[in-house]
């Protein structure tokens, strides 16, 4: 059958109109120009053709998303945490000031503030910690164990400590042997204790601490046990061990307001978490920052210039004109959207 070369395919018209535009693309309307037709049937990018995406179109930019969307969680809930404090520092000031009686409002004013600190993981999208850390990976808790210290096991002969974490058969063994570094020790604690998600680390004051994701603290602090060989933990059975997560760096449920005093020294706290919050802000506002310089780079010349010669292969394939080159560009339309259009669009921009 000849393909007269003289009919015009409709043009899909993004707008109020598009549904009806695209009625119009099917095979036979964009078979009508023959030499135009489509790509023909498959094709084999050569060597120098630009990289296959990996991943759709719509979510390139999920990591960097995700990381902006948490940082402004967290910068949000930080804000709103330095204003309460802000207007609680001068409810306290005043306070002393005039010397008045508590009447409720004060400690009204404080149960406030702490119910809206225990919203921390939720309202900051679990990227800050108690120490207020930030970080889009997660918020852990650090802890210490009642026994597991560096003093106490660099010395003594060769012996084999379990560990176990939730119960049951979740037995780690760690060999401490003479003449370990500090550095040695707490690596085999960590990779012992990393299948239970429990992390091993020298702290800055050079102490042997642990940590673990928030979510799972209370189960690694309620059912942490050890059995050792006598020598430094006693045989027998495994028994339990008494884990103290580190002071969070906010703790408004012991603040009190009942008299003076206790006023003046919620003051003094009042102001040290203050200072915590807003160094936690500049941190977070650093990381937005970098985020932000992530996402210039995440569209470089080179992904440009790969969409340059997609489309340049296009155009070469569609001079190809028969009837499995309209197969394949018929094929291809068909789950194209208006918004898939736009997006593309948007990239040449």
């Amino acid at each position: 059958m000849q393909i007269s070369s003289a009919s015009t395919p409709p043009v899909i018209v993004p707008g109020a109109n598009a549904g009806s535009n695209a009625s119009a693309v099917d095979g036979t309307a964009l078979g009508l120009n023959g030499e135009n037709a489509a790509t023909a049937t498959p094709v084999t990018p050569t060597n120098n053709a630009a990289a296959p995406l990996r991943r759709g179109l719509s979510n390139w930019d999920q990591p960097l998303q995700g990381d902006i969307s948490g940082a402004q969680q967290a910068l949000d809930f930080l804000e709103q945490s330095a204003a309460q404090l802000r207007s609680l520092k001068s409810d306290l000031s005043t306070r002393l000031a005039t010397r008045q009686r508590s009447d409720g409002a004060l400690e009204a004013r404080v149960r406030q503030f702490s119910n809206s600190w225990r919203s921390r993981t939720s309202a900051s999208g679990g990227t800050l910690d108690s120490q207020l850390n930030f970080s889009t990976k997660g918020s852990n808790t650090s802890f210490t164990v009642r026994g597991l210290n560096l003093g106490n096991l660099r010395g003594g002969a060769r012996e084999v400590i379990a560990v176990s974490i939730g119960g049951g058969q979740n037995v780690r063994s760690v060999v401490l042997e003479p003449g370990l570094s500090d550095d040695q020790i707490a690596q085999r604690f960590n990779d012992a204790l990393a299948p239970a998600g429990v992390r091993a680390a020298i702290n800055d004051d050079g102490q042997l601490t642990f940590s673990t994701a928030e979510s799972q603290w209370a189960n690694v602090r309620d059912t942490i046990s050890l059995q050792g060989g006598g020598i430094r933990f006693p045989g027998g059975q495994l028994t339990r061990v008494k884990a103290d997560a580190e002071a969070p760096q906010v703790d408004p449920d012991s603040w009190q307001t009942t008299d003076l005093e206790s006023i003046r020294t919620t003051l003094a706290q009042v102001v040290q978490s203050l200072s915590k919050v807003e160094q936690s802000i500049a941190s977070v506002r650093q990381a937005l920052a970098q985020v932000a310089a992530r996402v210039q780079t995440a569209d470089p010349t080179a992904t440009k210039g790969g969409m340059d010669q997609v489309a340049q292969n296009f155009v070469s394939t569609t001079k190809q004109p028969g009837y499995q080159s309209l197969l394949s560009i018929t094929s291809a339309l068909a789950g194209i959207s208006r918004e898939r259009v736009m997006s593309l669009l948007r990239l040449r921009s």
